[in-house]
């Protein structure tokens, strides 16, 4: 499995912990042991930019994620088949911000925004009331078992 971390954002963020959680996620959604993930940091600007050529969004946001194979979760006898999983943006700035706002710590924050992002590359979404029950309902099962307590409380709508 190659998951890569790159931090261009000049926060020290616990990067070894961003590549284990996703490791657990792969796990637990059977993505295959070759699948390829990248983690991009950035600060504000930089994620400013991604969110107007990504998404035609002004201003700065928490995660971004860009699908590349569109791989969706396995099952135990069918794990995802070997590809790019894609890539995620977050800026560790406006996680501070939103983890201060919710009550936890930055790097529960960004735990909680590479879960998000991770499921976001592998198709769900939150649009929809469904989609939304559906997504934070796993996003939640997955950062309570990886961190052995609760989930912090979900930052994004």
């Amino acid at each position: 499995m190659s998951i890569e971390v790159n931090n261009e954002s000049g926060v020290q963020v616990d990067e070894a912990q961003l590549v284990t959680l996703s490791r657990f996620i792969f796990e637990r959604l059977y993505i295959h042991p070759q699948a390829e993930l990248s983690i991009l940091l950035v600060d504000e600007p930089a994620m400013e930019k991604l969110h107007i050529e990504l998404m035609d969004e002004p201003g700065s946001t928490d995660v971004l994620s860009v699908p590349m194979d569109e791989l969706t979760p396995g099952t135990p006898g069918k794990p995802t088949p070997q590809g790019m999983l894609g890539d995620i943006a977050i800026c560790p700035q406006v996680a501070e911000v939103q983890a201060r706002n919710a009550g936890h710590t930055t790097q529960d924050e960004m735990l909680l925004l590479t879960t998000h992002g991770i499921l976001h590359l592998l198709g769900f979404d939150h649009a929809e009331p469904e989609e939304k029950e559906e997504m934070f309902g796993l996003q939640r099962d997955l950062l309570s078992e990886f961190l052995g307590k609760e989930a912090p409380t979900e930052t994004m709508t």
